[in-house]
């Protein structure tokens, strides 16, 4: 496939998916200026433990019926979410290969008080990448316009809700996980389930799940 610019929702730990096409793509946009939605990757993620897939929410202040930019969207603190997503993060990949390797990296963030939860993303974003080591261009979008004709818009072909047949650029590639005896492969988690059992081949299965 000819690499062209792509744009991509910001997210939490992001699925592995949305990581294949920051590898392919020449430059990268990443939209912040869309209104903020529940239940997509923007404050969600999926791991695997041991019974089975396992879902991560961010909760945030959202008033009831008031459309709020993603930009402007805080973290909620009411509850000790970061201890609870850190608890199950360990408990899910602290028998990975590469746990101890990477931990020290994420833990900081459950450590951490951020306000804004583009701040929290994006700088999770920063370290997932230099993990990864990645050379990528990109940016932060700097308004919302329709990008149909200049961009590949991935915005919401990357959704926890759409099969990934609707994605025509990306296959799955299978590797083992930690509870491989328990459970069979689960595609397309968040991006640490990628990176603790597979460690510094993680790129080679980036780049083999885009789809030429």
């Amino acid at each position: 496939m000819n690499q062209r610019t792509k744009l991509l929702p910001l997210s939490y730990l992001g699925p592995i998916q949305l990581f294949a096409h920051l590898k392919d793509g020449d430059e990268i946009v990443i939209e912040q200026h869309c209104n903020y939605q529940r239940k997509t990757y923007r404050s969600r993620c999926n791991i695997l433990d041991a019974n089975g897939p396992l879902s991560l929410s961010i909760p945030v202040v959202n008033k009831k019926n008031q459309k709020i930019l993603t930009k402007d969207t805080l973290i909620a603190y009411d509850t000790n979410w970061q201890k609870q997503h850190w608890r199950s993060i360990v408990s899910a990949y602290n028998s990975s290969p590469y746990f101890e390797y990477y931990a020290d990296d994420f833990e900081l963030f459950y450590q951490k008080r951020f306000e804004s939860l583009v701040d929290f993303n994006h700088e999770l974003f920063k370290v997932i990448i230099e993990l990864l080591e990645l050379d990528v261009t990109y940016k932060l979008s700097s308004e919302f316009t329709d990008f149909e004709n200049q961009f590949e818009d991935l915005r919401t072909i990357i959704h926890p809700r759409n099969d990934l047949s609707k994605d025509p650029n990306y296959k799955n590639i299978s590797y083992r996980q930690v509870f491989a005896e328990k459970h069979a492969f689960e595609p397309n988690l968040s991006i640490i389930d990628l990176l603790f059992n597979k460690g510094p081949e993680s790129g080679i299965v980036l780049a083999e799940s885009i789809v030429d």
